[in-house]
This record gives C-alpha cells, sequence and structure tokens, in this order.
C-alpha cells in the first residue's frame, strides 16, 4: 500500500443479506482481504432465519450489523446509506465477492485522480456452484450519456458514489421492484450529470441469476418498470429503449472478460 493512500477517504460497502447463509462467506471474505486499509462494511439484514448473521459475526472487519424487517433489497440499501459514514459509497450483493484484493485501491485511486463524483467497471457473471467458471462477460464501457438511450447501463454492483451525490439527489426509488437500481444510476448519470469515471477492469464477480431474469414474466414486467425509470424523472426515451436494454444481454454471453482488477 503506498503510504499516500493513508490520507485517502472512507470507504462504505453496503451489503444486505436475508437467509445467505450459501454465499455471504465468499462476500465478507472478499472485503476483509482488500488492500485498502480505510473499509467500512456495513450488514444490512432482513431477519435472516438461517446462519448468515453467525456468519457475518466471524468477520471482525464488519463494522457495523442492522438486523430489522425491511420493505424488499433497496429499501435495506438505503438504510445501509443512511448510516455510512464514508465519503464513497459501494453496494455488494450478499452472492457477490471483488474480483481481487486490489479493488478498492483500483477504485479510489481513479476516483481521486479524476476527481469524480462516482465510478463503475466492468463485471463477470459466474457459475453459482463453481465461481471460477464464468457464463457471462459485462464490458460496460466508456460513458456518454446518449448511451442510456440506446439500453446502455453499468453494472450496479461495481458502481460507486460519494456520499453526498445521494444527500443532494436522493436514495433508491423503493416504489421500483426490480428497477431501482436502473432508475437511480439514470437520474444521476443521464438527469443530473454527475462527473463518473470507467475503470476497465473486472471488478465484481455475481453468481448468475437475478430476480429481473427469473422468468420471461419477470422481464415483462422489469421492461414495464424500466419505462417507469425514464418517466418518474420526467425524462423521454426513444420508442427502442428500454427493449434493446435486455437484448444487451445477449453480447455478455460471447465476450471474453478483460484484466481483472
Amino acid at each position: 500500500m503506498n503510504t499516500a493512500m493513508q490520507s485517502f477517504p472512507l470507504i462504505s460497502i453496503i451489503t444486505v443479506t436475508y437467509n445467505s447463509e450459501k454465499t455471504i462467506r465468499d462476500t465478507l471474505a472478499s472485503v476483509a482481504t482488500q488492500d485498502y486499509p480505510h473499509i467500512e462494511h456495513i450488514i444490512v439484514d432482513g431477519l435472516s432465519r438461517d446462519n448468515t448473521l453467525a456468519i457475518v459475526r466471524e468477520f471482525p472487519h464488519v463494522t457495523r450489523i442492522i438486523s430489522e424487517k425491511d420493505y424488499g433489497i433497496y429499501d435495506a440499501m438505503n438504510k445501509g446509506i443512511k448510516a455510512a459514514t464514508g465519503e464513497i459509497i459501494g453496494c455488494l450483493n450478499s452472492d457477490d465477492f471483488y474480483a481481487s484484493a486490489t479493488v478498492i485501491t483500483k477504485v479510489v485511486e481513479q476516483m481521486m485522480a479524476d476527481k469524480s463524483s462516482a465510478l463503475y467497471g466492468d463485471l463477470v457473471y459466474v457459475r453459482p456452484d463453481r465461481t471460477t467458471k464464468i457464463t457471462r462477460t459485462w464490458i460496460a464501457g466508456k460513458f456518454k450519456p446518449g448511451k442510456f438511450l440506446f439500453g446502455w447501463m453499468p453494472p450496479h454492483p461495481t458502481f460507486f458514489v460519494r456520499r453526498d451525490v445521494y444527500q443532494k439527489f436522493g436514495l433508491f426509488n423503493t416504489t421500483l421492484r426490480s428497477a431501482a437500481d436502473y432508475e437511480l444510476m439514470l437520474r444521476f448519470l443521464y438527469k443530473a450529470r454527475i462527473s463518473v469515471s470507467y475503470l476497465p477492469q473486472i471488478l465484481v464477480r455475481m453468481r448468475a441469476g437475478g430476480m429481473s431474469n427469473a422468468s420471461f414474466r419477470n422481464r415483462i414486467n422489469a421492461n414495464r418498470e424500466d419505462r417507469q425509470a425514464w418517466r418518474v424523472n420526467q425524462l423521454h426515451p426513444y420508442f427502442y429503449t428500454t427493449l434493446l436494454k435486455p437484448l444487451r444481454k445477449l453480447i455478455q454471453y460471447v465476450r471474453k472478460p478483460k484484466r481483472i482488477a
């Protein structure tokens, strides 16, 4: 670790859990082994009935545990963001994990160098039972506001934002069940035009699956919420904008991963 890093900011990582005993250990270990020394890891648990909290308590790096009823993952994320004291905040799901021990260091170095308000990188999907096996590769590419009109969005688990951005532009919209992350990034990047950096490296390994992709019906509902994300911000997409969004995923099955952070 560069000695200059000692003056770098506190980073808050929010992890939402609910009956996550099968995967949470990988998530916790990936944060615990980061070489960046100023990390606040907040666990927001929805009253798990399994061994999730017992596993969490095995990791002394965890700064705070909030365990209480919530109204969904985005309500829980909002609780974590409100509790965070770090200058920069990231959200790492309880079945995802950082791709290497240097991820947070590289995120901070890039944001500090660019003086940016947010940063995102690339992500790979892995098999739930074999996390070394990559099934999809999400290469986000450099940001241009107009890319949102063509169905683009960055992978949310790689999205880091300064806390004052949340304070100025708001938290997750909990009226959206599956598109709240999309709406938040649309609001921050496209509507508010905050400054953002792109780190062209794999930052997160994400277990395949997800609520919006669980069935054809869920995908239809997700597309409806994607359109709602534009409406609540009084924005006007092209008629094909939200149709292109799921189609972009097809490319992810043939792309090969680039550098691991």
